[in-house]
C-alpha cells in the first residue's frame, strides 16, 4: 500500500474533523451565548473540553460509518476514494459556513462517501444509508421540533407561578449544565464519524483488520481536533442559531439543548446511527419558540435553513465524484 496515499488521506479527515468542529461549534453554544448565559470564549473553551471527553463514550457510530455505508475499497483507488469524499465534505463545509448556513457536516460526509463510491465503482449499501442516515435526516428534525416543544410548555407549566426574573436568572446557571450536555453529545457523535473514516484507510492500507476495536491514537487524533475546530469557533452559524432563528431566553435556550442532548444519546448508545446535530438543535429552537407563538419563529430563515438540508448530501455527492475522477485522471 502507499504510504502516501495513507497519510494524505488521514491528515484530509483530520482536516475535515476541524472543519466540522468549527462548523459545528454554533450547535453546542450558540443558544448558552445568545441568553448570555455564557461568554463567547468561556463557552467555546467549554465544548472544545465536552468535546474531547464525548469522543471516547463509545464507537457504535464510528462503525456505522466504517462498515455499514459503502463497501470498504480496496488498494490505492480505495484510499483515493475516501479521499475524494473528505473534499467533498470540506468543499460544503466551507460553503455553508461562509453563508452562514447551520447545514450537515455528517450528512456532507455521507454524501462525499455515496458520492466517491460511485464514482470509484465501489458498492453502496443502500440499505445502510436509508436506515442509518436518511431516515434519521427526516426523523430527528420531527422529533427535535416536537419534543423541544413539548419541553418548553412542562417548563412554562412547572414555572407558571414562578417570578420571571428569579427564573431567567436560574435558567441561566441552568444552561452551563444543558450546553455540556450538548456538547458531550456532539463529541459522542461527530468525533465517531471522523474515526470511521479513518478505520477505513487503515483497513484498506491492511494496518488494520476489519471489526478491530478502534486504535487509541485514532480516537484521540479525532477528538483534538474536533475540539480545536471547535474552539475556533463557527461565529457565522452561531449568529444564524443564535439570534436569526429566534430570539431565544435562558429557560428557552435550557428547552432547546437539553432536548438536542437527549436526542443525541438517543440515537448514539440505541440505534448507534450517526445523526445530524446540526439538525437536532435547529429544530429544538424551532419548537421551543414555537411555544411563545408560532410566527415568533422567523420562519423564512428555517425554510432557507431546511433547504440547506435537502441539498447537503447531493452537493457533497457531485464535489466528491468529481474529485475522484480528477484524481483518478492525474494518477493514469
Amino acid at each position: 500500500m502507499d504510504t502516501f496515499a495513507l497519510i494524505v488521506t488521514i491528515g484530509v479527515a483530520l482536516g475535515f474533523t476541524y472543519t466540522n468542529g468549527f462548523h459545528d461549534s454554533a450547535n453546542a453554544i450558540a443558544t448558552s451565548v445568545s441568553t448570555r448565559a455564557l461568554t463567547p470564549r468561556a463557552a467555546l473553551a467549554m465544548a472544545a473540553v465536552m468535546n474531547l471527553a464525548g469522543a471516547f463514550l463509545g464507537s457504535g457510530v464510528a462503525k456505522t460509518v466504517s462498515e455499514g455505508l459503502i463497501e470498504t475499497p480496496t488498494g490505492k483507488t480505495g484510499m483515493w476514494i475516501l479521499f475524494a469524499a473528505l473534499v467533498g465534505a470540506i468543499v460544503w463545509n466551507l460553503v455553508t459556513w461562509y453563508f452562514g448556513l447551520p447545514s450537515s457536516s455528517s450528512h456532507a460526509l455521507f454524501g462525499g462517501m455515496v458520492g466517491a463510491a460511485l464514482a470509484g465503482g465501489i458498492g453502496v449499501i443502500w440499505s445502510g444509508v436509508l436506515e442509518k442516515v436518511v431516515i434519521p435526516m427526516f426523523l430527528s428534525p420531527v422529533v427535535g421540533l416536537l419534543v423541544g416543544y413539548l419541553v418548553m410548555v412542562v417548563i412554562m407549566w412547572l414555572f407558571r407561578r414562578s417570578n420571571p426574573h428569579k427564573a431567567k436568572r436560574g435558567f441561566r446557571v441552568a444552561q452551563t449544565v444543558s450546553a455540556a450536555g450538548m456538547a458531550l453529545g456532539h463529541g459522542l457523535q461527530d468525533a465517531q464519524k471522523t474515526m470511521g473514516i479513518v478505520v477505513m484507510a487503515l483497513v484498506i492500507a491492511d494496518i488494520e483488520k476489519p471489526g478491530a476495536p478502534i486504535p487509541t491514537w485514532v480516537k484521540v487524533a479525532c477528538a483534538v481536533m474536533l475540539s480545536l475546530g471547535t474552539y475556533a469557533g463557527g461565529w457565522r452559524i452561531m449568529r444564524t442559531l443564535g439570534r436569526k432563528i429566534i430570539e431565544l431566553d435562558p429557560p428557552q435556550g435550557f428547552a432547546a439543548e437539553t432536548t438536542g442532548a437527549s436526542i443525541m444519546y438517543t440515537a448514539s448508545y440505541m440505534f448507534h446511527a450517526p445523526i445530524s446535530t446540526t439538525h437536532v438543535i435547529t429544530s429544538a429552537i424551532m419548537g421551543v419558540g414555537a411555544t411563545k407563538r408560532v410566527n415568533a419563529v422567523r420562519w423564512g430563515v428555517a425554510k432557507n435553513i431546511v433547504l440547506g438540508w435537502f441539498i447537503t448530501m447531493p452537493a457533497a455527492a457531485l464535489v466528491a465524484a468529481l474529485c475522484f475522477w480528477i484524481v483518478d485522471l492525474a494518477l493514469v
